[in-house]
């Protein structure tokens, strides 16, 4: 078999059919995420009297079982194949939305949590990797933040449409809304058609082996988004209290994510199509540097003013850097084995947002939020040293970056 027969031709367009198909599908399992993880906590203590650390938990084992899947699921989709893995965790993802609605102990709510996570960290690892087989290579940083742009619509409804079906009528509305939008995840899943997986140059079928379970080259790019990702962990878990403590109402706190999601949409325009044009660190370093400075704005400047022009700075500074340094963990790799790498880039990121909690949360009664928001400033800036010895000084600009 010749190496033409084990690479599949480039999509020359980015807007196909599957492309769109494909970015539905990740609108829909990221939509019933932020449902559910908005009042997660607040649920397993008003129907179960929990505990602060077991509602915590209640929260977190949804990302305990996304860790555990992202593990494995870059070698499934080679083992098994894309399409059966998508199909098989798309419909796991809507019976375990469902199983929300039977949950009568708080054990059960954390075992349907971890099983929640397990099915949504198999499914989108394998929607991560097969957009990129959707878009052509010379787009291929325009593409992926094209794609996140609809995890970026699901972080900013998700949390509004929870507020106020569980505020009218209640969490059993919650859990059945986020089982209908599971079962369309499910139908439009069934629809896109995923490319093929390439194969080694050698034709060969890579097997199961438990140390291929994380992608060596992607490792290093990895670690950034790892460090990246705790560092914005401290504004997920801690704004609204932060907000709080200095008198600013939670209206006026939550205008926060509606000018994130609005200023990462428009920044599609710019970062995606600059990324493929100028290379990594053309892009890269001012992300960081963006991340640093939001973090910096909201320790000294607790305000309204000094949260909206923090939310511009998070957009490009942790938004638009998820979805580039998504695309560079893509092109470090050859094509046969970006199910790992993207797979490996996740589960650094989930490691990331779900210690980033604990670790922050425990610094707290030492440095107050301004203090954690200070010294978030200054790890990012560390972060991007960091960047630059994994993957910054290496980093050559080539024309449709990536290998091909």
């Amino acid at each position: 078999m010749s190496p033409a027969a084990n690479t599949p031709q480039p999509p020359t367009r980015l807007w196909s059919r599957n492309f769109i198909l494909v970015s539905l599908t990740n609108l829909f399992q990221a939509l019933v995420f932020y449902l559910l993880v908005t009042a997660m906590a607040l649920y397993a203590v008003n129907e179960f009297q929990a505990s602060e650390v077991m509602s915590g938990l209640a929260v977190s084992g949804f990302v305990l079982g996304s860790v555990l899947a992202r593990l494995f699921t870059g070698q499934a989709m080679e083992f098994i194949g894309r399409r059966r893995t998508l199909l098989v965790s798309m419909a796991l993802f809507l019976v375990a939305s469902a199983l929300y609605l039977t949950v009568d102990s708080l054990g059960m709510l954390i075992a349907v949590r971890v099983l929640h996570g397990v099915t949504f960290g198999a499914a989108s690892t394998v929607v991560a990797t097969a957009v990129q087989g959707m878009i052509p290579p010379q787009r291929r940083s325009e593409g992926t933040g094209w794609f996140g742009t609809s995890t970026t619509v699901a972080t900013a409804l998700g949390p509004l449409l929870a507020f106020q079906l569980t505020d009218r009528f209640g969490f059993d509305s919650l859990f059945i809304l986020c089982t209908v939008v599971s079962g369309i995840g499910l139908v439009s899943a069934a629809l896109v058609h995923l490319p093929a997986a390439p194969r080694p140059e050698d034709g060969s079928h890579p097997g199961f082996s438990l140390l291929r379970i994380l992608s060596r080259p992607a490792v290093p790019v990895s670690l950034v988004i790892l460090l990246s990702g705790l560092a914005y962990s401290g504004v997920l878990a801690f704004l609204n209290g932060y907000a709080q403590e200095q008198g600013i109402s939670p209206t006026s706190a939550s205008l926060f994510f509606v000018v994130y999601a609005v200023v990462l949409v428009l920044s599609r325009f710019i970062v995606g199509p600059a990324h493929d044009r100028y290379g990594d660190n053309a892009v890269v370093f001012p992300l960081l540097a963006c991340l640093a400075v939001a973090m910096a704005v909201l320790a000294l400047w607790p305000a309204v003013p000094g949260l909206l022009i923090a939310a511009v700075l998070c957009a490009f500074g942790f938004g638009a850097l998820l979805t580039s340094l998504q695309s560079v963990a893509a092109t470090v790799v050859p094509p046969f084995q970006i199910g790992v790498a993207t797979s490996t880039y996740f589960l650094m990121l989930d490691v990331g947002i779900g210690l980033g909690p604990i670790l922050l949360g425990s610094l707290l009664p030492v440095t107050g939020f301004s203090g954690m928001y200070l010294g978030l400033a200054g790890f990012v800036l560390m972060t991007t040293g960091v960047y630059w010895l994994a993957h910054g000084r290496r980093a050559q600009h080539r024309p449709g970056r990536g290998h091909q």
